[in-house]
C-alpha cells in the first residue's frame, strides 16, 4: 500500500514489479473519493510548488505528470498564467474530475490519459516536467528519465517528488510481524534516485528529503484514506483476494506497538529532486568547432 516504486532503476525484480493493469484500476476506482483523503499529497505538492518559486523559468509548456484530479496543474497555471499546461494521468477517471474543476473558457489547460513510462510528446516540446509522488508507480525508472529527457527542450527543467523506504514503516513492520508476504511497496532511496537521474544524462541535481507524520485514531483509518486515494497493494506478487478479518485482527494489533496516547503514527519520507536537460552545445547541434 502506498505508493510503490521499483526496486531498481532498470526494471523492478519480481517481488516489487507491480502490476500496472492495477495500478490504474485501483486510480479509477479512487478518482471521487481522491480529493478528500489525500492530505499527505496535497502537503507534498505544496512542499514542491515551494521548490519551485526560486527558480527562474518562463515555460510555454508544462506537464504534470500524475495530475490525478488536478490540483496541482492548476496551481501550475496560476503561476504561469501564458504557459500550456498539460496534465496527464494513467487513469482517465481522475482526469475527468480534474476537468470539471478547472476553468472552462479560455483555459490553455489539456488533459492527456498515459503512463508516466511512455510519454506521447515529441521531442523536446516541454520546457517544465513536474511530478508529485507519482515517479514510484514506475517500474522502469531509467525508462521514465529518459522519457521526461526525450521531451523536454534543451535546457528544461525535471521537478518531482517521490517516497522514500521509511514511508508507512509502520504499517510495513506490523504486517511484517503477521506473515511473510508483500503487502506494502518498497520505496527507492534519494541517492538512488539522484544517480538514476545523472545516468539518464541530468545535469545540476539537487535532492532533499523530509519526513511527514500523519495520524490515525486506528489501524482501519489509515488503511481507508489509502484505498480512497487508489494507493492499494499493487505489486505484482500480492496475494489476491479480500485480508481476512483474523488477519486484519493481528494487523490491528501489532500496529498498536506504535500508538502514542491517543493516535497512530504512519512515516511519510518524502524526496525532492530538481534537475536540468543540458543546453545543447554548439557541436551537438552540427556546427563546427572554432579551428586553430
Amino acid at each position: 500500500m502506498g505508493g510503490p516504486c521499483a526496486h531498481n532503476a532498470n526494471g523492478a525484480a519480481p517481488v516489487y514489479r507491480l502490476d500496472k493493469k492495477q495500478v490504474r484500476a485501483a486510480f479509477q476506482r479512487a478518482a471521487r473519493s481522491y480529493d478528500d483523503a489525500a492530505r499527505v499529497q496535497r502537503e507534498l505538492g505544496e512542499r514542491l510548488m515551494e521548490h519551485l518559486e526560486p527558480v527562474r523559468i518562463t515555460p510555454a509548456v508544462v506537464v504534470d505528470i500524475g495530475a490525478g484530479t488536478g490540483g496541482l496543474a492548476r496551481r501550475l497555471t496560476s503561476q504561469f498564467p501564458d504557459a500550456t499546461v498539460i496534465a496527464l494521468d494513467i487513469s482517465d477517471h481522475m482526469l475527468r474530475v480534474a476537468r470539471t474543476k478547472s476553468r472552462r473558457w479560455f483555459s490553455k489547460q489539456r488533459f492527456v490519459c498515459a503512463d508516466a513510462e511512455g510519454l506521447p510528446f515529441i521531442d523536446e516540446c516541454v520546457d517544465l516536467l513536474v511530478s508529485n509522488v507519482t515517479l514510484q508507480w514506475c517500474n522502469r525508472l531509467d525508462r521514465t528519465f529518459g522519457e521526461c529527457r526525450r521531451v523536454l527542450k534543451s535546457g528544461g527543467l525535471l521537478m518531482f517528488s517521490s517516497f522514500g523506504p521509511d514511508t508507512l514503516t509502520e504499517l510495513r513492520q506490523s504486517f511484517a510481524r503477521i506473515d511473510g508476504r508483500p503487502h506494502v511497496h518498497t520505496f527507492m532511496d534519494m541517492h538512488d534516485l539522484g544517480d538514476a537521474l545523472m545516468r539518464g544524462g541530468f545535469v545540476d541535481v539537487v535532492m532533499d528529503a523530509a519526513r511527514l507524520t500523519a495520524h490515525y485514531r486506528n489501524v482501519r483509518e489509515l488503511l481507508n484514506e489509502l484505498k480512497s486515494i487508489g494507493a492499494t497493494n499493487a505489486l505484482a506478487a500480492r496475494q489476491r483476494g479480500l485480508t481476512g478479518k483474523s488477519r486484519l485482527a493481528g494487523l490491528e494489533e501489532a500496529y498498536e506497538a506504535f500508538r502514542i496516547g491517543s493516535e497512530l503514527p504512519a512515516t511519510y519520507e518524502a524526496v525532492f529532486a530538481h534537475a536540468w536537460k543540458p543546453t545543447r552545445s554548439p557541436r551537438s547541434v552540427g556546427v563546427a568547432p572554432p579551428q586553430p
